[in-house]
């Protein structure tokens, strides 16, 4: 199974990452967490790009707050799926980070999900890892299944209730 990369601006992203690293768990999902920033330690950031395929990564999930430069320098430098996570915080509280993530260039393309939102990045990493597991595919059906039916139990208790 391919691995999923974590990266992350900062160790303060590290609450907000945390759900990702629970939703790959839940999985079974291999995965790798990093502290690389895309003004800070920019060589890094991209060697890590740059090798991830050949180092048996299938997604690369990067959280950053304000500037969020980071998934996009990442995914410059690969061409395996980036999953950006802006995270909350600053002087837009988030809102400045979904705007430079969501915002790349043609040719370079980040998926980016919520404000915060880790457990969906996961969840696409491995949808996106599922496309070539079976297995994998199985959970996310189970998972989705489970979810389904916890709705239905909470629609049964409320109508029951009320």
């Amino acid at each position: 199974m391919k691995k999923v990369g974590i990266i992350m601006g900062s160790d303060s992203d590290l609450p907000i990452v945390q759900k990702a690293v629970d939703m790959l768990k839940s999985l079974e999902i291999p995965y790798e967490v990093h502290i690389y920033s895309a003004h800070r330690t920019p060589v890094e950031a991209r060697d890590f790009a740059v090798n991830a395929r050949a180092n048996g990564f299938g997604a690369i999930i990067c959280a950053a707050g304000m500037a969020a430069h980071l998934a996009g320098a990442i995914a410059a430098n690969t061409t395996l799926p980036v999953i950006g996570i802006p995270c909350k915080g600053g002087m837009m509280d988030g809102l400045d980070a979904l705007l430079a993530t969501v915002q790349m260039p043609t040719g370079i393309p980040v998926a980016t999900v919520a404000i915060n939102g880790a457990g969906n990045a996961a969840l696409l990493a491995a949808q996106i890892i599922a496309v070539e597991d079976k297995e994998l595919s199985a959970k996310l059906d189970a998972k989705r299944k489970t979810d389904a039916e916890k709705v239905l139990q909470k629609d049964a208790s409320i109508a029951a209730n009320l």
